[in-house]
């Protein structure tokens, strides 16, 4: 049996559905109104659970003028760390209101702490799992406080060499339950498809014996969908309103009617997989009557032979099968065919 575990009773693993979050990140661009809103929209989505992230700009970073404290390139270039980490946080004391916003819609939320203070808000907010992201996967410590709390465990792997993710998960598999997602991560924002390199999710299941996912910044649902193909359970993207409101991830984010496309797409996809097999379906019973038999297509009399002129195969498939057309040529009428009747086998001697 492939590996599985739950979160808030939802099983999840390549047997059942795929788990879709929707990952809110900081789209609320400041706002606890659009937060809420955020919220509202993803559940609308069908998603199966939003994801915050739970820190503050001193948690993460510090202020500093040194230059590797700003960014270079991308869609955060000129930024201090402090200062897109001030932008971007979810506020702490806004977390109550989302899960309980989350809650009322029935949808899961957890979220991915940064530190061991946002483990412990969390905790008082029964987060029903946790999240480490893919920067934070060779802290070690903050992996052994996450996975401490005996809940399942989601690891991104997004920059991550083996060996790295070897220390990750022999961490959260000595300090936790056990229960451990990991999930293939390509750390550009946004990532070009081509980087996707979605192999590796089947990859990292049977590598590590967890149940493997996709965390996908890629634009689109393509390698969301290739993932689930090849035997993901799990798919992490980002969510927006509107790109065009902007927002720190907003570039690389799905807007609502995306990401509704998304969680059907990849739930699609993994009911096409099915099984094996090479029988036919009761559904293409019907479909039998279409294939191609052997009718008369001319008017033979009795006695005379039956040959390619007078037998042929054509559709519909009421008539003995095109395979006995080599054993039935030469054979002579039983009596008068008429044009248009089914061949069968007491039509000829």
């Amino acid at each position: 049996m492939p590996p599985e575990i739950a979160i808030a009773g939802r099983k999840i693993g390549p047997d059942h559905e795929p788990y879709i979050i929707c990952e809110l990140s900081g789209n609320h661009n400041g706002s606890l109104d659009r937060a809420l809103q955020l919220v509202d929209a993803a559940a609308a989505t069908g998603c199966d659970a939003i994801k915050l992230q739970t820190y503050t700009a001193d948690t993460i970073t510090m202020q500093s003028d040194r230059p590797e404290f700003f960014i270079h390139g991308g869609p955060w270039d000129g930024y201090s760390l402090h200062r897109l980490y001030e932008e971007a946080h979810t506020p702490w004391d806004w977390h109550p209101a989302l899960f309980e916003r989350a809650r009322r819609h029935g949808v899961t939320m957890f979220s991915s702490p940064f530190d061991a203070t946002a483990v412990d808000l969390l905790e008082s907010l029964d987060a029903p799992a946790y999240k480490i992201a893919s920067f934070e996967l060779v802290d070690l410590p903050l992996v052994a406080c996450a996975a401490s709390k005996g809940k399942p465990l989601i690891m991104s792997t997004g920059m991550a060499n083996a060996a790295e993710i070897d220390a990750a998960v022999q961490t959260a598999r000595k300090f936790g339950s056990g229960e451990i997602v990991l999930l293939h991560c390509v750390s550009n924002y946004p990532a070009d498809i081509a980087d996707a390199h979605v192999r590796t999710v089947p990859d990292l299941g049977a590598r590590y014996d967890c149940v493997p996912g996709l965390s996908d910044h890629t634009h689109g649902v393509a390698a969301s969908v290739a993932a689930i193909a090849l035997g993901g359970a799990v798919i992490e993207k980002h969510f927006t309103l509107a790109r065009a409101d902007g927002g720190p991830d907003a570039s690389f984010s799905l807007e609502p009617p995306e990401f509704a496309a998304l969680v059907r797409d990849c739930k699609d996809a993994w009911r096409a997989l099915g099984r094996v097999h090479y029988d036919t379906l009761g559904t293409e019973q019907g479909s039998k009557t279409f294939r191609r038999s052997l009718y008369v297509v001319r008017d033979v009399r009795a006695g005379e032979p039956l040959t390619n002129d007078n037998i042929r195969s054509i559709r519909p498939g009421l008539g003995l099968p095109p395979s006995r057309l080599w054993s039935v040529l030469g054979k002579r009428a039983a009596r008068d065919l008429t044009r248009g009747e089914p061949l069968a086998a007491d039509m000829f001697g």
